[in-house]
């Protein structure tokens, strides 16, 4: 996953609130957090302490807002009033149907290889390391309620099928990243970055004209990089199996699924990073390239996207 490098930190970490660290840097400041399960971080280049503690505020407040309202794991959100739902109709609110629409439009350029009713398949798949393995039985009934052409979806108002569910998890990160930089670019013209679990976007380049610098996470030893690239604007978003996986007899598992099939992926890369405007379009296209299997690096060099593989 892309990670930001930067020059030595040059004093101690100290806390800037109970949940945000703040790092002074030769040119700014980094500031961390955690959020969405994942380690967050916001790099400013301005002098003034305050601003950059401000915009790391908004941007924490930015992410723990996307993931309360969006996450499936909560039952007093937007998410679990659809799924619990299911079988009536729902009034979404313009953010969720914006959303909705993105994820619509995104499984019809798809081909249906993404599909936001698919987070079912979590119940049977858990990608942890194991060698367990669903049987065709348990995946044949699960596809039963998978398929977004089953929900009628008319803005702002959603039905699904009873028993089926929408899971925002293939877009969320992505989307908070955007949206922080937009708080953040409220507060600042200075030169920002924000990374969310290896999922990025810069404001422009650097200061003084520079790209920001970006490791690419080894897929074989966890936490060192596998290359560096050079960013100055729009997004960086991996796909890969490096974290979540199944190995059996020998054969690697990804937790990327087909929503056609309910099975993973087979011959996909190990790693795909993709380069794109927003960071919501480069998690789509990394995430359709590895569903494209053997033919992902095909499927992006057609489509002219930028990205970088580890196969």
């Amino acid at each position: 996953m892309p990670n930001a490098v930067s020059s030595p930190i040059v004093t101690e970490e100290v806390n800037a609130s109970p949940t945000l660290r703040i790092a002074p840097e030769p040119n700014g400041y980094r500031l961390s957090f955690n959020a969405m399960a994942c380690p967050c971080e916001v790099r400013v280049e301005v002098s003034d302490v305050t601003v950059a503690i401000e915009v790391g505020l908004v941007a924490e407040a930015e992410a723990k807002r996307i993931e309360s309202k969006f996450s499936r794991y909560r039952d007093d959100n937007i998410v679990a009033e659809i799924n619990r739902n299911s079988g009536h109709d729902v009034r979404v609110d313009p953010e969720t149907a914006q959303l909705l629409d993105f994820a619509s439009q995104f499984h019809e350029v798809s081909g249906g290889r993404f599909d936001i009713t698919s987070g079912v398949l979590r119940r049977i798949w858990h990608f942890d390391g194991s060698d367990k393995l669903p049987s065709d039985g348990e995946i044949k009934a699960l596809r039963l309620f998978i398929g977004w052409r089953k929900v009628r979806w008319r803005n702002p108002v959603i039905r699904l099928k009873p028993g089926m569910e929408i899971d925002f998890g293939g877009i969320g990160k992505e989307y908070a990243v955007d949206s922080a930089l937009v708080a953040a670019q409220k507060i600042t013209k200075a030169p920002v970055l924000i990374n969310f679990g290896g999922d990025l976007r810069v404001s422009g380049p650097h200061a003084d004209g520079s790209r920001w610098r970006v490791a690419i996470e080894s897929t074989d030893h966890l936490g060192k990089p596998a290359g560096m690239l050079e960013i100055a604007e729009g997004a960086l978003a991996t796909s890969g199996d490096a974290r979540r996986f199944l190995l059996k007899d020998g054969v690697r598992y990804g937790h990327i699924l087909n929503p056609l099939s309910g099975r993973p992926v087979a011959g996909a890369p190990r790693s795909v990073t993709v380069a794109a405007a927003t960071c919501i379009e480069a998690g789509m296209l990394a995430t359709l390239a590895v569903l494209h299997g053997r033919l992902a690096e095909k499927f992006l060099e057609r489509e002219k996207i930028q990205a970088w593989f580890i196969q």
